[in-house]
């Protein structure tokens, strides 16, 4: 499967623009699955809840999925990007995932990073696995990667390829998803942003870029830089991570014992 992202420096509140800037620079592009950053298409640093109403939008019939569907559609490929998503007097941190039949599913962030803890409820769908022609696509959103239990729920329910829209400013996250896929032995797409968004006073937020495909076996098979522009499409093979085996005597998910991972509390 012919897998990659889009890193790119989204204009906040600018949706229709940053969304002709994903279809012009995926007009050419060869490759299957695309993924794309957290809010590609509003920016990401709201600095009051009557922006976030005003920029979320309903799934299925909002303009930014209905853009993503259409995009599906002409070009025959599945995409799984992150938007603000609105649901009766709730807001959420969401990514939509679509393919050339439709819209496939919707993922809510679990764990709020931040300032999200002001304005959005924490997500209630569970980590999700879809099996599509492509392979079995699961997501996560940015701050989940930081949880071993995103990463490993998402495993555990088969998921090949672990799509990851992201909006990272802290450091840590592109050096840990090898451990992350390797611990699991799955791929992972993590689709990043560049730029600086400093709409609130004295709080600047600088994206640290660096999106990355990786490998089940911790590899990194691209990594794009840490402030330019980036589409990048590796090939994958999504059905070596079925093979949970690391030797002829150890298999990383037989092995485990769950009973044995409760808190004991401390010895005296």
């Amino acid at each position: 499967m012919k897998a990659g992202f889009y890193q790119f420096n989204p204009s906040f509140g600018k949706k229709e623009e940053n969304i002709k800037k994903v279809i012009s620079a995926a007009k050419h592009a060869d490759f299957e699955l695309l993924v794309l950053p957290e809010f590609f298409a509003t920016g990401y640093q709201f600095a009051s809840a009557d922006e976030v109403a005003e920029l979320s939008e309903s799934v299925p019939d909002g303009d930014t999925t209905e853009a993503l569907l259409e995009l599906s559609d002409k070009r025959g490929i599945y995409i799984v990007a992150g938007l603000p998503e609105k649901e009766g007097g709730r807001y959420y941190n969401s990514a939509v995932f679509t393919g050339p039949d439709g819209l496939i599913g919707v993922y809510r962030k679990t764990h709020l990073f931040f300032e999200e803890t002001l304005y959005f409820t924490p997500g209630d769908t569970g980590f999700k696995v879809w099996d599509t022609k492509i392979g079995r696509i699961g997501i996560m959103i940015c701050f989940d990667w930081f949880f071993p239990e995103s990463m490993r729920s998402l495993a555990l329910s088969g998921a090949e390829v672990i799509a990851h829209p992201s909006n990272l400013v802290l450091p840590f996250c592109p050096d840990a998803m090898p451990v992350r896929c390797l611990e699991n032995m799955v791929y992972a797409v993590t689709a990043n942003r560049i730029g600086t968004e400093d709409r609130k006073k004295e709080q600047s937020l600088t994206f640290i870029g660096k999106s990355e495909v990786v490998s089940p076996k911790g590899e990194i098979l691209v990594r794009a830089p840490e402030d330019e522009e980036a589409l990048i499409v590796t090939d994958i093979d999504p059905a070596s991570a079925r093979d949970k085996a690391l030797n002829s005597c150890n298999n990383i998910f037989k092995d485990r014992r769950p009973e044995m991972y409760r808190p004991s509390g401390i010895c005296s």
